[in-house]
């Protein structure tokens, strides 16, 4: 190595110690305890800013198809969090699951961008003291806390030794994100991605990831079908990006965690779970949680399906009903247009109508919002179909634009945000492991 390089690697490494310091620093002011209000919760909303646990990552819990090859294998799962903090916590499922899933090793650390991680930090991850875990049928596990810096956009990749897995295996299948299956052993320690030499596009067993801020970050589930999910867009192109982006630009109390719940087909008065996954109400506990709010986009499967206006009004009211119960504040949206099959057929485009009409007339005496989601991306020349510059080419999913143009029809004032943040503290990036 050259003087030069020495000389730059030596800069970046005080800038890296120095932000690290100021990142522990914030947890240094008090000798609380930090809040322990778990997934997709801040501690408080109110005055106390200690530091507290925050959902960073998500992922909405589906069944997939039993695959014995699983056993004896290490999945690498590549995620992005939204929250910034000095520990990271990590969630395994085994929602569907009728058997027990035993795990071995499990790691987390920075990804590099593939299959391997940055060198100097991966950590190993203990439950309840011990370095692998078997997850009861129907239960999910929550690891010990681990010292691992994780920051805002940067990938984290969780390393897990499947030794043996259950008949069932809880997934989502729609990720928009490459992770890794390896060959035939235990490699997650390992910091190459050497063998991992199997991508995969679905998230398989971590279902969350929660990171340790030093003040309360409250969070906002986007939840619903495909159009949540982010079908017909890239990595980073889901409506729910879109919207974390805005908020972030926005800063200070504006910032939340948008932690997305789609699933593909997913309809609201219907639960399939091996075709369409269950329904928002039915998986509110899991999905929703503690989150401070949640956004509701669905119903155009259920129109495709054949259900009629009232019913799907019936079932957005007992959603809200459902979160104010748990003190969450709730946004309904409008169906957005398609003229594409089931969805597009002229009984299908007057239960749109007459539903949306409902929302933008009424949702406000439910919900403590409404967007206009339809209008957002309708085409000015017929509203019952996608404006062509929002169209993913399906005719019903968006493109990017698309998307984004859903998150810029969302009020952020409709949110409750998080007051504490009011320098933004919790999306400044360090640059230690």
């Amino acid at each position: 190595m050259g003087a030069g390089a020495r000389v730059r690697n030596g800069v970046r490494g005080l800038v890296a110690a120095a932000a690290l310091i100021c990142l522990l620093g914030a947890f240094a002011l008090t000798d609380r305890e930090p809040g322990t209000a778990g997934y997709g919760a801040a501690a408080s909303s109110g005055p106390d800013c200690a530091p507290a646990w925050a959902g960073a990552w998500h992922a909405a819990a589906q069944p997939g198809p039993a695959d014995p090859s699983l056993a004896g294998r290490t999945l690498r799962m590549v995620v992005v969090p939204q929250v910034t903090g000095s520990q990271v916590r990590v969630r395994l499922s085994n929602a569907y699951g009728a058997t027990p899933m035993q795990v071995g090793t499990v790691s987390a650390g920075w990804s590099d961008g593939a299959a391997g991680l940055v060198p100097g930090t991966m950590r190993p991850v203990a439950f309840g003291g011990l370095s692998g875990v078997t997850v009861a049928p129907g239960a999910e596990a929550v690891s010990d806390p681990v010292a691992l810096v994780a920051e805002v956009g940067r990938p984290l990749a969780v390393s897990l030794f499947l030794v043996t897995p259950p008949d069932v295996l809880t997934q989502h299948g729609v990720a928009l994100q490459t992770s890794y299956l390896s060959r035939p052993g235990d490699a997650a320690l390992a910091d190459d991605g050497a063998a991992f030499d199997t991508p995969v596009t679905s998230w398989m067993v971590l279902t969350g990831v929660d990171v340790l801020a030093p003040r309360p970050v409250n969070s906002v589930v986007t939840i619903g079908d495909s159009i949540t999910d982010g079908v017909g867009a890239g990595p980073g192109e889901r409506w729910s990006d879109a919207l974390s982006r805005r908020l972030t630009a926005a800063g200070g109390p504006s910032v939340m965690a948008v932690l997305n719940s789609g699933i593909s087909r997913n309809q609201l008065l219907s639960d399939a779970p091996l075709v369409d996954g269950d329904s928002p109400l039915s998986r509110y506990d899991r999905d929703v949680g503690a989150a401070t709010d949640v956004v509701l986009h669905i119903g155009t499967n259920d129109i495709a399906a054949g259900r009629k206006a009232d019913a799907i009004v019936a079932g957005m009211v007992a959603f809200a009903e459902r979160a104010h119960a748990g003190g969450t504040r709730v946004v309904l949206t409008t169906i957005t247009p398609s003229a594409t099959g089931a969805h597009g057929t002229p009984e299908a485009i007057a239960t749109r109508e007459s539903v949306n009409a409902w929302v933008r007339a009424h949702g406000v005496e439910h919900a403590d919002g409404v967007a206009d989601f339809a209008a957002a991306v309708a085409d000015p020349a017929d509203a019952s179909r996608l404006a062509p510059a929002f169209d993913s080419g399906d005719g019903l999913h968006l493109s990017a634009a698309g998307y984004r143009a859903l998150a810029d029809a969302l009020d952020p004032a409709l949110l409750s945000g998080s007051p504490c943040l009011d320098g933004g503290e919790s999306r400044v990036l360090v640059s230690g492991p």
